[in-house]
Parts: structure tokens; C-alpha cells; sequence
């Protein structure tokens, strides 16, 4: 028998409306108990204390890119378990646009068997489409049964209405959603980056906020018109957030999420002038960063300001990553030969903590977002420090300072913005099933 204690920390459990200092008590992989001072004594294997530091239910990232099969020189299941763990996170989803895509049974059941290999919870997400072509249905219902959370195409929108409606049909029966990448492909065509001042700067034609907000609105449609499952992938416009807050004000079955990045970045940072939303203080790199160019665009100050309004309020149902690894030869300084995609695995805890630091938002609301909000948006086990449940727990340092530098982060990939940067706030123990994957205090 395993028996760890977690003494002294700030208990954060939003499922149980707990947030006061507590023990908790893990016994054999499970949770026996939080509560006021567990005895100390013998039989204890590891006791930590983890007086200011703040414990919550393992963290949960909806969205993920893996990169495995066909791209793990960017990612592969183990290495990102790696990034996870070294995050907080314990459980993640992840996208189908790999090579081959996972866009059938057997792809989703191998995914689901090496997943638990990795010391982490990984829910494949199979694609809508065949190939992520748009053009015809997947096996939806066999790569349900097979292990499937949910079904997207992300990294394009579903072409066709005719697939989409018969995806959307079929959520209902199923009660799984289908997970929308939105942007028109014609708007887009040729941009790298927002529409704006600074795309104007760079000479750049960008990406204008209507190509997601375009498509944002026929996904909507669509949804209301079949009765299904929508829900909204990495929304990074004001417009968008409204488009889905009208749509859950209907009565239409509409999720959403939103990512630290569009919280937190503007396309300042792609011209390298690194300025967080709100704040006064700018670090020039003198030169285009590719590191932030991601799909959605970062978007204009005023939508990164506007969209945690929308988290507040409520419509966003919670907040993922879009961890999106890319290898350095893939990020060029040549932006428009440049991948779209940042990683967020390792960075969302110092992401958020800056927000709280800047009075935007609290660590309950933040936890509930990455814990309880996406177990019980997603049917997904997890979420709570549930007695007699597995024991899946995130200890967090909210004030630990850090220096994000590639030799600091687990990912495969190091293609970040925040490269350089120093930030606070780092999750310092991990446990998967009562397990201790990731360990910065012994």
C-alpha cells in the first residue's frame, strides 16, 4: 500500500466549492480524503509540504496536437506526455490531423493503446471528414465506439454543409460533439497573420477577422438547423464570442473554447514587439518572430482585451491550449513560408498567472477552467478531487519565477513567443492516478 499526503496547500476544488487550506490524503492510487490536518506518522511514503502552493484536481487540456502518427520529429504521445506532466496537465484531447489522420477505428484504438503507455489520460478526437478533406463523412459512429471523444477537422473547416449537417445529426444520437475549426478559405488565402495595421506594416495581406466570424456563423447555423452538437474550437475574435453567446441564448447546443495566447498576445508580437494585452511594458526583438504565427491569428489588442468578458460572462464553456508544436526548421523567419502553431502545454499556468496578476481573473475561475469545466463540457472522467477516485492532482507554485528557454521545456518542439521571456507561476508535482509523474519539490 502507497500512501502520499499533500499537507498545508490551498485546496482548490471547484466541483466541491472547496478553497481553503487542507490536507489531502492518497492512499493506493486513490483519494481517501481532504480535509483539516491528516496525522503525521508512520506509513507515510511521501509527504510533501506544500504550504503556499495551491493543489487542484489534475488539470485537463481539450485540445492538443500530438503530432504522432506521421510528424513526431515536431511531437510524439511520449513527448508530449512530458510537456503535459511538466504542466499540470493530467488528461488531454488530441486533434486527428496527423499522417495518416485519425479518421478510423483502428486509428483511434491505436491512439487509445499507446496513450497508456504514457503516464497520462489521452482522448483521441477522430476527424469529421475523410482525410480532413471536407468532402466525405467519417466512420463517426465505429471511431465512437472505438474510443473517440469528439470529431473535428481542425486546422481547416469542414467544406462541405451536407457533412457537416450528417456529423452534427449524428452528435445528437451519440452525445458527442463536433469540434469546428471556422475560417473561410478564401478569405484566408494568402495571409499569415491578423488583417491589420500591423499586417499592413509587414506587407503582409493577413487574415481578416470575417473568415473566422463567416464561418463561425454557418457552423452556427448549421447546428440550429440539425439540433447538434457544436462546439467551437479556439475562438479568437469578439465577434465570434458573440456569435456563439447568441447562439446558447437561442437554446442552440453550442460549446466553445478559448486559448491563453488569444487572452494574453496581439499580432504586435508577430512584427517581435512583445506586449502583453493590457500592459504598458513592450521588449523588441528588432525582427519578425514566426515562433507567433498560429491559426487563428493572434488578433488586435482590442480582442484579446475583449474576449475574457466572454469567459467571464460564461460563454466560453473553457479554456484549452492548442498546443501545437513545430520543429525550428519548420518556423523560417520567412513568415509566409512560416507553420501556424505555438506550444502551450508547459505555458499555460504561467499564462494564466499573469492574468491574475494583472486583476483580470482568479484562481478559482481559472482552475474550474482547466478542471471541472472541460470533465463535464466532455463526458471526461477527472475533474475533481473525488474521494475514492484515482488520484489525477496538479500542485501549482503560483509566485515560482522561470525562464522559459528551450532547455526548460519537455516538448519535442520549442516554438514559442515567450522564448527568453521570464514568468511566474509553474506547476511543481504532478500525480497520474496517484502516481508521481513530475516532481519539483523533492
Amino acid at each position: 500500500m502507497s500512501t502520499i499526503v499533500l499537507r498545508g496547500g490551498r485546496v482548490i476544488d471547484p466541483d466541491y466549492g472547496i478553497d481553503q487550506m487542507l490536507d489531502v490524503l492518497v492512499v493506493d492510487g486513490r483519494i481517501l480524503s481532504v480535509g483539516e490536518s491528516v496525522a503525521k506518522g508512520t506509513g507515510v511514503d511521501r509527504d510533501y509540504d506544500v504550504t503556499g502552493l495551491i493543489v487542484t484536481p489534475g488539470w485537463i487540456d481539450a485540445h492538443v496536437h500530438l503530432r504522432d502518427p506521421g510528424f513526431t520529429y515536431k511531437e510524439d504521445l511520449q513527448s508530449g506526455a512530458k510537456a503535459a506532466l511538466a504542466g499540470g496537465f493530467t488528461r488531454m484531447c488530441c486533434m486527428p490531423n496527423t499522417d495518416p489522420p485519425l479518421d478510423s477505428a483502428a486509428a483511434i484504438s491505436d491512439i487509445v493503446d499507446r496513450g497508456e503507455q504514457t503516464g497520462v489520460h489521452i482522448h483521441p478526437i477522430g476527424t469529421i471528414s475523410m482525410s480532413r478533406a471536407g468532402l466525405e463523412i467519417s466512420p463517426i459512429e465505429a471511431m465512437a465506439a472505438a474510443g473517440a471523444i469528439g470529431f473535428s477537422d481542425d486546422g481547416d473547416s469542414t467544406k462541405s454543409e451536407d457533412v457537416m449537417r450528417e456529423a452534427l445529426r449524428l452528435s445528437s444520437r451519440l452525445n458527442l460533439p463536433i469540434m469546428v475549426h471556422c475560417e473561410d478559405p478564401e478569405l484566408a488565402r494568402g495571409g499569415s497573420m491578423h488583417r491589420g495595421v500591423v499586417s499592413e506594416e509587414l506587407g503582409d495581406p493577413g487574415i481578416p477577422a470575417e473568415a473566422e466570424d463567416s464561418y463561425t456563423a454557418r457552423d452556427i447555423r448549421l447546428a440550429e438547423e440539425t439540433g447538434g452538437w457544436l462546439h467551437v474550437l479556439h475562438v479568437s475574435t469578439v465577434r465570434g464570442a458573440q456569435l456563439v453567446k447568441d447562439a446558447k441564448q437561442r437554446g442552440a447546443r453550442v460549446t466553445a473554447e478559448v486559448m491563453p495566447h488569444h487572452l494574453t498576445l496581439t499580432d504586435e508580437w508577430v512584427a517581435g514587439r512583445r506586449r502583453f494585452a493590457g500592459q504598458q511594458q513592450i521588449s523588441d526583438l528588432g525582427r519578425i518572430d514566426p515562433n507567433a504565427k498560429v491559426n487563428p491569428p493572434l488578433r488586435s489588442e482590442q480582442d484579446a482585451l475583449g474576449l475574457m468578458d466572454y469567459v467571464l460572462d460564461g460563454t466560453f464553456d473553457f479554456i484549452a491550449t492548442d498546443h501545437a508544436p513545430q520543429a525550428e526548421r519548420d518556423k523560417p523567419a520567412i513568415l509566409t513560408e512560416a507553420a501556424s502553431g505555438m506550444t502551450g502545454l508547459e505555458l499555460a499556468i504561467p499564462t494564466m498567472a499573469l492574468l491574475i496578476k494583472m486583476g483580470r481573473i482568479d484562481w478559482p475561475l481559472v482552475v474550474r477552467l482547466f478542471t471541472s469545466a472541460p470533465a463535464r463540457s466532455l463526458n471526461l472522467n477527472g475533474g475533481a478531487l473525488e474521494a475514492g477516485h484515482a488520484a489525477d492532482i496538479t500542485v501549482i507554485d503560483p509566485a515560482k519565477s522561470w525562464t522559459v528557454t528551450a532547455a526548460s521545456l519537455h516538448s519535442r518542439s520549442k516554438n514559442t513567443p515567450l522564448l527568453g521571456m521570464t514568468l511566474e507561476g509553474r506547476a511543481v508535482l504532478t500525480l497520474v492516478s496517484g502516481e508521481v509523474r513530475h516532481d519539483e519539490l523533492s
